[in-house]
């Protein structure tokens, strides 16, 4: 009878740590997820940040001074880079490291090629503004 006690009170334990360790990996996972978000809500809002900096310049243009306009536009085009590099900074370095997660994450080659290119046109939206003249 002792014997069989402690055979159920050995199951009970092992299924006690065999569910912490469920809930750790599932702990895991949604941090990923939760870092995904972030990265997720980071583009549309530079994608925003550069299209509101080139209707900007357009439209402000016979508003406001013409210095005032660029640089409002290029306020808001630099933002819009500094969210696309902040995506993959946030996306990369997101903490402490999960414990052994089920997912993968995006791949890092992935995340700085697409949100480079952007960088990159966004950029090239601020020379625009300053050197094109309507």
């Amino acid at each position: 009878m002792l014997a069989r006690s402690a055979s159920k009170l050995e199951q009970s334990a092992r299924r006690r740590t065999d569910r912490a360790d469920r809930r750790t990996e599932l702990a895991a996972d949604r941090t990923i997820f939760a870092a995904e978000r972030t990265y997720a809500a980071w583009v549309p809002t530079g994608l925003a940040a550069l299209a509101s900096g080139v209707g900007a310049k357009a439209l402000l243009e016979d508003v406001v001074e013409p210095w005032l306009a660029s640089a409002t536009a290029s306020m808001l085009t630099l933002f819009s880079a500094l969210c696309f590099i902040a995506a993959v900074w946030r996306e990369l370095d997101p903490g402490a490291p999960p414990p052994h997660p089920d997912i993968r994450r995006l791949p890092p080659w992935l995340l700085i090629s697409v949100n480079g290119f952007l960088v990159l046109v966004s950029l090239a939206a601020l020379v625009g503004i300053w050197v094109v003249r309507a």
